[in-house]
């Protein structure tokens, strides 16, 4: 089942997953794509085609433009904004008012898991990497790999962190959750978290 609100603009050709929920005054755009369980909040954009995993949380006024790609369980927090124009202008060099054919829309793509803090803006075309975490104002504008901690204008990582969030514990050569226990091996500017004894 599909909860919608009375004040929802959604397009007839989005395709909402199941038990999804779409919140007042949201817009969810034509031909876009929203996995099963996918909280949309007031206020939202979701752009034309852009493509949500299950589980995904998009928080109020967060904007989501096309053709932004976002997996499993990801976390956008109110007022974000996900970027699709690497040289926006409203007009041709001649001064004619642009149109769709005028530009080509790139996309910003978030792995599964990944969170995305509030009023934070990813400048398109940027990769986050799968758990990665962008701290509350960050404008991102590099891609950011797995399990990083990102903060600042413009972001830069300042911290690893495991599937719980928070910040991992460096215990010898091994990086480890505090809360779960998960244990990583850093290599570089990448982090690979390691199978289970």
């Amino acid at each position: 089942m599909v909860a919608i609100a009375s004040g929802a603009d959604v397009s007839a050709s989005a395709t909402i997953g199941s038990g999804s929920k779409i919140w007042h005054l949201a817009q969810i755009r034509e031909d876009a794509v929203l996995g099963e369980n996918c909280i949309i909040g007031r206020g939202a954009y979701i752009g034309t085609g852009v493509r949500l995993g299950r589980n995904v949380k998009v928080q109020n006024h967060a904007l989501v433009y096309e053709p932004a790609v976002l997996g499993d369980g990801v976390f956008i927090g109110p007022a974000v904004v996900l970027t699709n124009d690497t040289y926006p202008r409203s007009v041709t060099p001649d001064g004619e008012l642009k149109t769709a054919d005028d530009w080509d829309a790139v996309g910003v793509t978030i792995d599964e898991g990944a969170s995305i803090g509030a009023r934070a803006v990813c400048v398109a075309p940027v990769h986050i990497g799968r758990w990665a975490m962008v701290a509350a104002g960050a404008v991102v504008t590099k891609d950011v790999p797995p399990f990083a901690l990102v903060a600042g204008v413009p972001a830069r990582r300042i911290r690893w962190v495991g599937r719980a969030g928070e910040p991992l514990e460096r215990v010898g050569d091994e990086w480890r959750c505090p809360r779960t226990g998960a244990r990583y091996i850093e290599n570089g500017d990448e982090l690979t978290e390691l199978a289970d004894d």
